[in-house]
Order: C-alpha cells, then structure tokens, then sequence
C-alpha cells in the first residue's frame, strides 16, 4: 500500500503548510520527515523462509461506489468541494481555522485507489485545520465532532491535476472523514508596544540585529551554528501584523541553527537554554525589502524567541 501521509504534511515551524500558500518563516528550506525517505534495506542475500518473510502491508479499504464522481444528492459549495454526510454529528459547534482536530480518514482516488487511510494504520491523525489541503481546511469548518462525511475534492483543492509534489495523488480525490474531536487554538500573543523599532535599552550587533532579553535563561552554553534548537517564538511585522506563531500551533519547532534566515542564526547562538528574547531583524538579515519567497514578510521583523533546548 502506498503511504502518502497526505495530512501529516503539515509543515510546522520553521516550515509553512505546503498544500496552501506557505507561512513565511524562517526557514530557508523545508527539511523531510525522517518518515518520508527510508533508507532502503539491503537486498537479502539468500531467499528468506516464509517463518523470515516480513508480514504483508495491510489490503486497501474498497472504494465507495460512488468513488468515479459527486452523486445527484451531494451538496456543493462555491469553491467546487462536493460532499455528502453520512453520520450526523452530535452538536452544532464546528472547528475554527486554528483549532487542532483528530480525525480518521481514508483517502481515493476517482479510480478506487486506496492512497492513505488513518484507519488501515489503526491511528487517527492529530492536526491544524489550516495546515493541510484546501478542501480539507473547508470542509473540517463545515463538520461538527462525531460527524463522518465523504468529501469530493477537486484538483485544485488538493494537489493539482500535475501534482509537484513527489507522490502526490493527481486530480479529484475522494475522502471519508470521520471528525473525532478538536480542540481551540491558543489566543495569539499580542504584538509588542515595541513592534515599531527596537527600544533605547536594546543591544545591537555589528550586523544590525537588535535584542532585548525578556526572560533570563539558566546556564552559559550557547548553541553553535551546527546544533539544532528547539524553540517556541512568534513573529510580527512593524505594524503589529503578527505573520507565524508555534504558540497558535500549540507546538514547538526544532531546526538546525545554520538552516534559517541570518536574524535567527545569529540571534539563537546569543541566547542559553530557558531565555526569552525579542528581535529585530532588519530586512537584510531576514527576507529583504522586496523578498523573492512567496508569502514572506518584507522590512524589519519582530520575534519573541523562547529557547526551550538544544543539542
């Protein structure tokens, strides 16, 4: 069975979500999963007995029958999402495009291929509701907890017709989601009164970046340019506009300290383990005045970094 871990390709921090238009963070590239290239075994070198054969991947779940295309009676909304319910759920709340849900699911194309289901993997899938697909983000804000419904995507909501992204299932793709539960995101930190440039007490390095500590850390060991870090931060730009949070994501990013943009390679070899700090990355130590990424943040930016660990 071909895994595609469709929904587990949220991108945290320092990553964007790379089924929508990507959060501009710091990341200069989005490092793999360890789970998304496995090494290959070596070849035996003789035939393995059947007691040494390795167990067969679970079958795929059959196709509905009305996996070619939407029915008559399916609903459909402006974006071109078909869906039909078929278990009603037990209340009228429905997930917000922050929230985190728990889901099981399982995944076809329009030809009744299998391609990923949570269910064959007997683990339901934990994420936030902006952070996969487009017709996925849609539909879990039309759903209620308990309620299991088949969605009809199209291309453009999920992967294309041409899909970049290597094994990617092509075109229309038919889900049936079952939504188990879902939790609020937390409140985003609110922008600093000192968003607009750095204060009179901040330190400044020769390249331009500028620091305040908010909260002292313990120890005096720094990170090096080669260790990796695991932090919980919150980025704005000088006019409040708060643009990524691991906060709103309730969930701390780990990257090596060489792989973000220079700001934040520098400012995180400054900082011990347990310390707060706040930055002002000036646009050449960030993305530029004009930045060349897709979706980044232009100009100076601000960020409140907490250093939870790193090795």
């Amino acid at each position: 069975m071909k895994r595609c871990a469709l929904l587990l390709a949220i991108l945290t921090l320092p990553l964007g979500a790379c089924d929508q238009k990507p959060s501009p963070q710091p990341v200069a590239e989005s490092p793999a999963p360890a789970s998304a290239a496995p090494t290959a075994p070596a070849a035996p070198t003789t035939e393995p007995t059947a007691a040494q054969a390795p167990p067969a991947e679970p079958a795929g779940l059959p196709a509905p029958p009305d996996v070619a295309a939407p029915p008559a009676d399916a609903q459909k909304t402006a974006s071109g999402l078909a869906f039909k319910v078929l278990t009603p759920g037990k209340d009228q709340a429905h997930p917000g495009p922050d929230d985190k849900v728990t889901v099981h699911y399982t995944g076809w194309t329009t030809d009744g291929n299998m391609f990923d289901s949570s269910i064959v993997r007997n683990e339901p899938a934990t994420f936030p509701v902006g952070g996969v697909i487009k017709g996925w983000t849609e539909a879990l804000q039309l759903m209620s907890k308990g309620e299991k419904r088949r969605l009809w995507i199209p291309g453009s909501l999920a992967y294309g017709d041409r899909p970049t992204r290597p094994g990617a299932p092509a075109g229309m793709l038919v889900f049936d989601v079952e939504l188990l539960d879902f939790a609020p995101a937390p409140k985003p930190p609110p922008a600093p009164k000192d968003v607009k440039a750095a204060p009179k007490g901040a330190k400044k390095t020769a390249s331009g970046l500028a620091y305040q500590v908010l909260q002292k850390g313990t120890g005096t060991e720094h990170p090096k340019p080669t260790s990796r870090v695991t932090v919980h931060y919150t980025g704005w730009t000088t006019d409040g506009k708060m643009f990524d949070s691991s906060i709103v994501r309730d969930e701390p990013a780990t990257f090596p300290v060489g792989g973000v943009i220079k700001g934040w390679t520098e400012g995180v070899q400054l900082m011990v383990k347990g310390e707060k700090t706040r930055f002002w990355i000036p646009a050449e130590l960030a993305y530029g005045e004009k930045p060349t990424r897709p979706g980044a943040p232009a100009g100076t930016l601000v960020f409140d970094i907490e250093l939870i660990d790193f090795r």
